[in-house]
């Protein structure tokens, strides 16, 4: 519980109305509500300084005014959002307090399976498609007391790394309308950054949280393979799927995670393990954690934009840590697993209206179809022998600093999503972690000369998700990208 000067504190830090019990009043209402992160709304909630009505009344303003330039949202779910707020003010005001996502407006990647309201999938094949079911991640949420604004844009069916391939028209960039904003969870990174809602969920098979996270800068992070169940979430590749958050903040991404993770016995990749209250990340010391530097690969082709910012970001860390040194991932060639996996759950779809898929999604399922089984066998094989060896990486070393994409965005003119399974050069740095299946967040950490924004990424050992967000929270805290807002946010 916050005490009456951490209470002052934050109502002056956004600039809200604060009531103590004795009738004194502290600071003004906040000007815009929008700006607020979901930590922020969250404490405000609390103390009935703002009401979820009002929370969910500004995004879906923002929403109306925004989306049809941004095209983050497929479906905004207005009634039913302001319904569930209003629910949510009941509790809070009769002291039924659920936590910190109790009331604060959220919304989905549109893959994610939600009872009633279509689920697309950002694609023609699915675009009448109306789950009876909430996947698991959405029946958490809901119990968190969260209030769901909708579903948002994608690259369909999550097979690429720039949402422009979709049935609903591509994503773009709140920094720059003429950019992508990254994929294959872009709608949820615009959303996001464009202050359309205080958090969203993203999937990652390759990188389609983490990279258009540092495209929009905010945070994405995935969490170690298995943390948070993926049932009823439209698949690309069951043994590589993540879902995880993307938020304003690391500590918003914390809340975010906490609510959603956790062993799900009716999906068979969840693992069960304890899930940690993650809280004491956002406190805890980091100047024993050690640093690890991969740079065969990760650093190499880098942009030198991002070069420049990702070396800056490091030298920060050098001394928030223990120091660094460089160390080698287990190397690997690419694996057909996400390929084959993908080909094996569209077979029916494809055999039936293959008409139906954009073109490079449907170039993509072609290519896959011709792996064979031997292929796929020793592939997933492989895949089990990475997770084990990577362990050995961390011996010496506590986290990994990358960047997130070794590529800033292109022009959605100029995007070229490659047909078949030529691997994008801006998930490079981001599909191995999937591999792997390490806990890693991407963190923003500058800005191109063009204005866009870069990201840092770091990474921990399996279930270090506390290690991840300890040294990203250290980071974010002791910079100041996290509280830079893209133009259109003044509109």
């Amino acid at each position: 519980m916050l005490t009456r000067r951490e209470l002052l504190n934050t109502a002056a830090a956004c600039g809200a109305t604060i009531f103590l019990p004795n009738g004194e009043a502290r600071a003004q209402r906040p000007a815009d509500l929008a700006q607020l992160s979901l930590v922020e709304a969250a404490a405000l909630l609390r103390r009935k300084a703002v009401s979820p009505v009002e929370l969910t009344q500004t995004c879906l303003a923002r929403i109306e005014r925004l989306n049809p330039t941004l095209n983050a949202f497929i479906t905004v779910t207005a009634e039913q959002a302001l319904a569930h707020a209003r629910e949510a003010e009941t509790e809070i005001r009769r002291g039924h307090w659920r936590g910190a996502l109790h009331g604060i407006p959220l919304a989905l990647k549109d893959l994610i399976d939600t009872a009633g309201i279509r689920t697309t999938a950002a694609s023609a094949v699915f675009k009448d498609r109306i789950p009876t079911e909430d996947a698991e991640v959405v029946r958490r949420l809901k119990a968190a007391g969260a209030v769901l604004l909708g579903k948002l844009n994608m690259h369909e069916f999550a097979y690429g790394g720039s949402s422009v391939p979709s049935f609903f028209g591509p994503v773009h960039n709140p920094w720059n309308l003429d950019y992508i904003a990254g994929g294959s969870s872009g709608g949820s990174a615009s959303a996001v950054a464009a202050h359309l809602c205080y958090g969203a969920l993203g999937s990652d098979t390759g990188g389609s949280i983490r990279q258009p996270a540092a495209y929009c800068g905010i945070v994405g992070l995935k969490p170690t393979y298995g943390r948070v169940s993926t049932r009823g979430a439209v698949p690309l590749s069951w043994s590589l799927d993540h879902l995880g958050p993307m938020c304003r903040t690391v500590a918003d991404a914390m809340h975010l995670l906490q609510a959603i993770a956790g062993y799900d016995p009716e999906e068979p990749t969840s693992v069960d393990t304890p899930v940690p209250d993650l809280a004491p990340a956002l406190k805890a010391r980091v100047s024993g954690l050690r640093l690890g530097i991969p740079r065969a690969i990760f650093y190499d082709g880098v942009d030198p934009e991002i070069e420049v910012a990702v070396n800056r970001a490091i030298d920060v860390l050098h001394q928030l840590a223990a120091g660094t040194s460089d160390v080698q991932m287990p190397s690997y060639k690419a694996l057909p697993v996400l390929n084959a996996e993908a080909a094996a759950y569209h077979a029916p779809y494809m055999a039936k209206t293959p008409e139906l898929y954009q073109p490079n999604t449907r170039g993509r399922l072609e290519a896959g179809a011709k792996i064979t089984a031997r292929e796929y066998i020793l592939g997933r094989r492989e895949l089990d022998r990475l997770r084990r060896s990577v362990h050995e990486v961390f011996v010496g070393v506590d986290v990994l600093v990358t960047p997130t994409s070794p590529v800033p965005p292109v022009t959605i003119a100029a995007n070229v999503d490659p047909v078949g399974l030529t691997p994008l050069v801006s998930l490079r740095n981001t599909s191995p972690f999937d591999i792997f299946g390490l806990p890693t967040v991407s963190v923003p950490c500058g800005f191109t000369r063009a204005g866009l924004p870069i990201g840092l990424q770091i990474s921990a050992a399996p279930f270090r998700e506390r290690a991840v967000l300890a040294l990203a929270h250290a980071y974010e805290q002791a910079t100041e990208w996290h509280t830079k807002h893209p133009p259109l946010n003044a509109a």
